[in-house]
């Protein structure tokens, strides 16, 4: 998978040689992806309701907004991106496991941070750029 880079343990490193610290650091893992999803749905939320407030201020203001706003859709997919991560840090987390009983690793792909990393520029760009046309 494009995502999974296994790489061996030295040889010298048997089965039993899996400290407990590894198998924490996967579940500690395993709960910042958790918390990057609840992140992302809640944000998403966050952002799907901004149409509705800047409805709201529109009346309060007697300002004329557009009828139709981007953030309801782009909340809607921060959420589904939220989905998304949990299910991505779940599928992880087994890998590393299985990966860690068998005396392996997996490392994360440089494909996977950048695909994460491009992904993030973007949901900042969309933002900047609601935020600057409700200016």
């Amino acid at each position: 998978m494009i995502f999974v880079n296994l790489q061996r343990i030295p040889a010298s490193m048997k089965q039993s040689d899996v400290r407990p610290t590894d198998v924490l650091a996967n579940e500690r893992t395993f709960l910042a992806y958790l918390r990057t999803a609840l992140s992302f749905i809640a944000f998403g939320f966050v952002i799907a309701r901004f149409s509705l407030f800047a409805r709201e201020m529109s009346i309060v203001a007697h300002l004329a907004v557009p009828a139709r706003h981007a953030s309801t859709e782009f909340g809607t997919a921060m959420a589904a991106a939220g989905i998304a991560i949990g299910l991505y840090g779940a599928y992880r987390y087994v890998a590393v496991n299985a990966a860690l009983s068998q005396g392996q690793t997996r490392a994360l792909a440089p494909a996977a941070a950048i695909a994460g990393s491009v992904v993030v520029a973007i949901i900042g760009v969309v933002v900047a750029i609601d935020l600057f046309a409700f200016r």
